[in-house]
């Protein structure tokens, strides 16, 4: 505990008598220190015993000792201490009025007690005490270490670390949310750091804030954990007053601690990306035995099981939706995705195997885990942040409406190692999906259950099919005939002359008539299966919804 002027009245070598201000004896004394200026203030920083002779103040003088002694005890000043029988034989009655006024505690000290002796045992114990925290911070360090290590991990030494401060801690990860609080009833409070934190984890790692929890009388020092560009997690403790050396000491080495359990060297890190790619490529050469074999108990849960193809790349500015978030897309995006979708996987314990791939990024996840939930989740909150409303929903439930600015993903269907390769084409083909109807996420299964006409949304389709009807519009445009609607009639009737016909109000022959004029101005015949098809999806890709309607012919 820290040395006080209560310890130094009750050293019995110095003899010390208090004179005024005893109901203030338990303030802590950072210094002594020996001024005869009349004006010490200047080099003062707060804390001190003051030890005077009076010399040059004139102790008797009311006025002058009240204002001496109020300006040392607004300057931080916690005790003054006069040399009796030096200059003057006994203590000044007006010294001892403006120190009880001002509550300043005077101390006597007697002749044969030198200034030295106080500074001296002053000193000592300010080693003593600086000692006793050091000490107690390397014991808190080697039980945190010890918890740290344990089975139960960042738990138990949360648990270590709020004993020792007397208070509380809390452990956030990458994406801000409360993995573990000590006691338990701290994880509410901690919720309700969040804010808070995710306006540290936005600051270069290491960083550290103090803030102020509002619903309560704690102070709240928060602490970044990770040494790379991007903080790994965030460190929360609890006091109910500032920090001392031993406190301070522990908060370091958990600090240290959990950087270490949360982000491992870039070496491993940059050893593992390694192994994923290689297992990555074999698994898509066809080689599952050898994907297996490299992939060991890092991966290998993760090919025991069926699991997902996820491929995701950033949506450039010029094709994000309408009241996206605006500016160039920057990979960025995709570390939101992977820190999202890898938080997950490591609260269940869950295999994860993320590869950058150039600017995208492929990722196996398990088949209805957490990090597949995360994936959709991410692409679900980007979407909202977009603002745009949902035209379309799959099987999974997941409305479409806007890139939100940030990354489209595609999802292949559940699969297993021997059709990794298959299962990366269905992703890379949602993901196209994805790109051209404005959607954050497509599912592999949700355009297989659904219709083909929505991809032919695309300006080359749609190019393809007004360059195959231009020279029947420009037919119909001289008002010699309706050749396009004649046709779309035909081709919806599958080729029936009576019913094409009466859709159209005219007689069969008129109907055949055209029929010939459109293979005469094409050049192509309509008996071939393949020209049909193509001659319908062209009307299909450049008609509205009002007269695009109909079923296909038969080939």
């Amino acid at each position: 505990m820290p040395h006080t002027l209560a310890s130094l009245v009750n050293h019995t070598a110095l003899k010390l008598t208090v004179l005024a201000g005893e109901e203030r004896l338990d303030v802590p004394v950072r210094w002594a220190h020996a001024s005869e200026l009349i004006d010490p203030v200047p080099y003062m920083e707060g804390g001190e015993l003051l030890l005077i002779t009076a010399l040059k103040l004139d102790a008797e003088d009311a006025e002058a000792t009240r204002s001496y002694v109020r300006r040392i005890a607004r300057a931080g000043v916690v005790g003054l201490g006069f040399a009796v029988g030096v200059n003057y034989e006994g203590v000044p009655q007006a010294l001892v009025e403006a120190a009880a006024e001002e509550g300043l505690p005077l101390l006597g000290v007697p002749r044969r007690t030198p200034f030295i002796a106080i500074s001296k045992a002053v000193s000592a114990a300010v080693a003593a005490d600086q000692y006793r925290a050091v000490t107690a911070g390397f014991e808190a360090q080697r039980e945190l270490t010890r918890a740290a290590l344990g089975a139960e991990g960042p738990a138990e030494l949360l648990a270590r670390l709020a004993a020792h401060l007397d208070g509380w801690a809390a452990l956030y990860d990458a994406s801000g949310a409360v993995v573990a609080a000590a006691p338990d009833w701290a994880a509410r409070r901690a919720a309700r750091l969040t804010e808070d934190v995710g306006r540290l984890r936005e600051r270069p790692a290491p960083a550290s804030s103090v803030v102020s929890d509002t619903d309560g009388d704690d102070r709240v020092e928060l602490q970044s954990l990770g040494t790379g560009r991007r903080a790994r997690g965030v460190l929360a403790v609890g006091t109910a007053a500032p920090l001392g050396t031993a406190e301070r000491f522990a908060v370091h080495s958990a600090v240290a601690l959990l950087t270490l359990t949360t982000e491992r060297s870039r070496a491993l890190q940059d050893a593992e990306a390694r192994l994923g790619a290689a297992v990555l490529k074999m698994l898509l050469a066809g080689e599952p035995d050898h994907a297996r074999a490299v992939a060991g108990r890092l991966y290998g849960g993760l090919l025991d099981a069926p699991f997902r193809v996820v491929v995701a790349e950033p949506v450039p500015a010029e094709e994000q939706a309408p009241g996206a978030a605006g500016g160039t897309v920057v990979p960025g995006g995709l570390d939101a995705l992977a820190d999202a979708m890898d938080t997950a996987a490591a609260r269940t314990g869950e295999a994860l195997l993320a590869v950058p791939d150039g600017g995208r990024l492929v990722v196996l996840v398990a088949d209805g885990g957490a990090a597949a939930a995360a994936c959709a989740a991410h692409a679900a909150e980007a979407e909202s942040r977009a603002g745009a409303r949902p035209r379309a929903r799959g099987r999974s439930g997941r409305g479409a409406g806007g890139h939100g600015g940030t990354v489209a993903v595609g999802l292949s269907a559940p699969t297993g190692p021997m059709a990794a390769a298959h299962a990366y084409r269905q992703a890379e083909q949602a993901l196209s999906v994805a790109r051209r109807r404005g959607r954050a996420l497509v599912e592999h299964e949700d355009v297989a259950a659904g219709s083909v006409l929505p991809l032919l949304a695309d300006d080359a389709v749609r190019a393809f099919a007004d360059g195959l009807l231009r020279a029947l519009r420009e037919h119909d445009a001289t008002g010699r005939g309706d050749l396009v609607a004649s046709l779309r009639a035909w081709l919806a009737r599958h080729g029936q002359w009576d019913a094409a016909a009466a859709d159209l109000g005219v007689h069969r022959h008129t109907l055949r008539y055209r029929m010939r004029r459109v293979e005469e101005i094409l050049g192509r015949s309509l008996d071939d299966a393949d020209v049909r098809m193509e001659l319908w999806l062209a009307l299909k890709a450049t008609s509205s919804p009002e007269t695009g309607s109909g079923p296909p012919p038969a080939p």
